[in-house]
């Protein structure tokens, strides 16, 4: 039934039959465990089903679900959730737009930054990703991903990440950059601080928005609640999503008040949700910001990044990047990465792949997994690499 009612993304998914998942497991049909090396993509990072979350969702379920479109009702739990987040950002970042995932949070921002500057052109950088439908799609660089949908979105220029020289083709013509910080589906390339540094620089001699999608490397995954505070470069327009919600679906894109409040005239309604900012997945994403700040989540995940790397040693592993648990290991071809994927999830590991380095395996676990569970699964990894 699974092959025949529901759509496929590949012609070979995973293929877990899940009955649970808790804390840094999984449990299929058969009762087989599985560490939960990923997190869901980097979803779960305080882990499934977290007591506080899962308290949150019950005592907002008791209260009411849907009621009305984004923006008309004032709901205390979309309110309080702002709140939070303008309390852990920087001053210019205190207006929250709620949406339902990464890829609208990233529509919403590119539309935003039209309105905002009067301008159509759009930079972005090569091996990015910010989503799948058509806008974000046309700002990410992966071309094998996006030639079968063509036309999208034009006036979009594409950089070399991390090349400053690059920058001097953004110019006073150009509406936003959009980047990740640490670009995720690439491998876990990281952004070295003077390129930043000048890319903020050249942003703001032009009068161009820089949007910063942390939809993988926000809420803690780097060590940071949010990867732009490892640099001390903010950005104009921030979008948030995947382990925002905690397991729920939510996304969020946050600017200064004056910029989102182009949204509201000329046309009004410049961008309408009909579910974003629902009552379950606010719950959840307040909640999973106390637990990150409760738990020191973020110092722990710079421990237990550093305790992977320290034991993830092998002669089979040609490169490994990682900035807290954000981790992309090199193998030498496809071939060896699929063994290996398919000897840990035989052994009860899941690791994954990336979507624009396929001879790379990513390590994303929760960020309170316990240092047994993760000497545990660091084991098996080792043990699968021995076969290879």
């Amino acid at each position: 039934m699974f092959f025949d009612r529901l759509a496929q993304t590949t012609d070979s998914p995973f293929g877990l039959y899940l009955e649970k998942a808790e804390g840094s497991y999984i449990w299929d049909t058969e009762g087989k465990k599985y560490l939960d090396f990923v997190a869901g993509i980097a979803v779960a990072n305080v882990g499934h089903r977290h007591p506080t979350v899962v308290q949150a969702i019950e005592t907002q379920l008791k209260k009411y679900l849907h009621t009305m479109v984004y923006g008309e009702y004032i709901q205390d739990i979309q309110v309080d959730l702002a709140e939070k987040l303008a309390r852990i950002l920087p001053s210019n970042l205190d207006c929250t737009y709620l949406v339902n995932s990464g890829t609208e949070a990233n529509e919403a921002a590119l539309k935003l930054a039209k309105r905002h500057t009067g301008r159509t052109k759009l930079v972005a950088f090569k091996k990015s990703y910010h989503g799948s439908t058509h806008g974000s799609l046309s700002v990410s660089g992966n071309e094998e991903k996006k030639y079968a949908f063509r036309p999208l979105l034009p006036d979009v220029r594409f950089l070399e990440f991390n090349n400053i020289e690059d920058l001097k083709q953004i110019d006073s013509s150009v509406a936003a950059v959009i980047i990740e910080v640490i670009q995720g589906d690439a491998g876990v390339r990281i952004a070295e601080k003077s390129f930043l540094t000048a890319l903020r620089k050249t942003c703001d001699e032009n009068g161009v928005l820089l949007i910063m999608d942390e939809i993988q490397s926000g809420m803690g995954r780097t060590g940071k609640m949010f990867s732009f505070e490892h640099y001390d470069v903010f950005p104009d327009i921030l979008t948030l999503a995947k382990g925002f919600g905690g397991g729920l679906p939510i996304g969020a894109m946050i600017s200064k008040k004056s910029i989102m409040s182009d949204f509201t005239h000329n046309p009004p309604l410049g961008h309408i949700t009909t579910f974003g900012g629902n009552p379950l997945s606010c719950a959840a994403a307040g909640a999973v910001i106390d637990v990150i700040l409760a738990e020191n989540l973020c110092k722990k995940a710079v421990e237990k990044g550093s305790l992977i790397t320290s034991l993830l040693l092998h002669s089979k592993i040609k490169a490994l990047r990682q900035i807290g648990l954000m981790i992309a290991v090199d193998l030498e071809n496809e071939n060896e990465l699929s063994q290996l994927i398919a000897y840990c999830k035989e052994h009860g590991v899941i690791i994954y792949r990336f979507l624009s380095h396929p001879f790379s395996f990513r390590i994303s676990p929760p960020l309170n997994m316990s240092d047994y569970d993760i000497k545990t699964g660091v084991n098996i990894i080792l043990e699968g690499l021995d076969q290879l």
